[in-house]
């Protein structure tokens, strides 16, 4: 039932359909439109993150669950540790680095941080508790 006026009803069922059709293609190219702007948008801030063997890069622990960081709590804790050096590229995000034997040595690009400071002043995994 399609209606037309206030009070009149019309039966148009083959119309009805091309109508709903061209609405929703017309939707579809609304939503790939926003789609492709966000995208244009996230990837002016994109960078991709690359290492080489031999640089010094720094883990981020503040996601871990189960990690008590140097016996502090709160906003002020260390978020990254190291540095570390990278020993070899595994597929395209994934690095081993050269790590104490209690953690894993494979870690996603997205954990990792190149380290652009001495060495001195970085931080060490000595204060890192595991549970």
């Amino acid at each position: 039932v399609y209606w037309t006026e206030v009070g009149e009803a019309q039966i148009l069922g083959p119309e009805l359909i091309q109508e709903t059709i061209e609405k929703i293609v017309q939707i579809k190219q609304g939503m790939q439109a926003a789609r492709d702007r966000q995208k244009s948008y996230a990837d002016l801030k994109h960078k991709p993150m690359e290492f080489q063997v031999r640089d010094k890069v720094m883990i981020k622990v503040s996601p871990w669950k189960g990690v008590v960081r140097f016996g502090k709590r709160g906003e002020l804790n260390p978020r990254y540790v190291g540095p570390f050096k990278v020993l070899e590229r595994i597929g395209y995000v994934a690095y081993k680095l050269d790590i104490p034997e209690k953690l894993h040595n494979t870690l996603h690009v997205s954990n990792l941080k190149k380290c652009h400071a001495d060495e001195p002043l970085a931080v060490s995994l000595d204060g890192l508790h595991l549970d």
